[in-house]
């Protein structure tokens, strides 16, 4: 019988739940916000009373919440016994260091902790090419690898149940990071009258860095940091003129300044004509 418990029912947690109904899963679902479980209880869920009770109806309990203070304060709800003999594929965002605190925790109460770090949005669960970040025990991923595949594919890490998050928040630093210097950018083509659809393009091409990234990856490997290319103080006239353009726009320009105060360090630390990749060592050094 393919069945699995959902606990958690934000936006990711219905659509993971939804996903394993799609799939003809026997579903158990449970929120600290019963209505949310109303819609997927008319498609075939079954809705648990207690947190016990989510628990102890299947094998495999898929955890999408908040944090990982909010995944022990519900699982404190239960009795120790309850987790016993359960794999716990933690999908919750949090720190490699309390995903690992999480999986021993889990441990000394009999249940198997797989860590995952989803690498797409609610709408692209159950969708070709969507992937997630897992660690834990390998064999725990194999024993349920067909119920993980519903949701997405499986991109297993290694044993440490830290490696997921790590990947994942490395993940989402580049993610909102890149976003806000979009958001930046659009605030200043739109005060000049340039709106997002007419400035679409040109932000496609712009935000498109995988020729950087793979150009940068291999010397950053060999600590290669010459200034043949780039320069550190070429990015510091850049990013002031950057600045400038943005508060003569009538836009804040304190993103532009907080990047442009890391160059100025790198400059300061005697960077100024090695390229920005010698950004990482300062960066290491806060």
């Amino acid at each position: 019988m393919k069945s699995v418990t959902v606990i958690g029912l934000g936006p990711m947690g219905q659509a993971m739940a939804g996903a394993y109904l799609r799939a003809g899963y026997e579903v158990t679902v449970w929120s600290r916000t019963p209505g949310r479980a109303a819609e997927l209880e008319a498609r075939g869920a079954a809705r648990a009373r207690t947190v016990e009770e989510a628990l102890t109806a299947n094998e495999l309990v898929v955890l999408s919440l908040i944090d990982y203070d909010a995944v022990h304060a519900v699982l404190a709800q239960a009795p120790e016994g309850a987790l016993a003999g359960r794999v716990v594929a933690n999908l919750t965002s949090d720190t490699p260091d309390r995903a690992r605190e999480t999986a021993a925790w889990l441990a000394a109460r009999g249940a198997v902790q797989i860590t995952g770090g989803v690498q797409v949005p609610p709408p692209a669960i159950g969708t070709p090419g969507a992937m997630t970040y897992y660690s834990g025990p390998l064999d725990a991923v194999e024993t349920h690898r067909s119920a993980l595949e519903v949701l997405t594919g499986i991109d297993h890490l290694g044993e440490d149940p830290g490696l997921a998050a790590l990947y994942y928040q490395i993940g989402i630093d580049m993610f909102w990071t890149a976003l806000a210097g979009y958001l930046h950018g659009q605030a200043v083509a739109e005060a000049n009258g340039i709106s997002a659809e007419r400035f679409l393009p040109h932000a496609v091409k712009t935000m498109d860095l995988g020729y950087f990234l793979e150009f940068y990856a291999p010397r950053i490997a060999a600590g290669d940091h010459r200034g043949d290319v780039d320069r550190l103080s070429m990015g510091v006239a850049s990013l002031e003129h950057v600045a400038r353009t943005a508060r003569a726009s009538g836009v804040d320009a304190s993103l532009p300044d907080a990047v442009l105060e890391v160059f100025r360090r790198g400059v300061a630390a005697g960077h100024g004509q090695d390229s920005l990749t010698s950004l990482i060592d300062v960066l290491k050094r806060p």
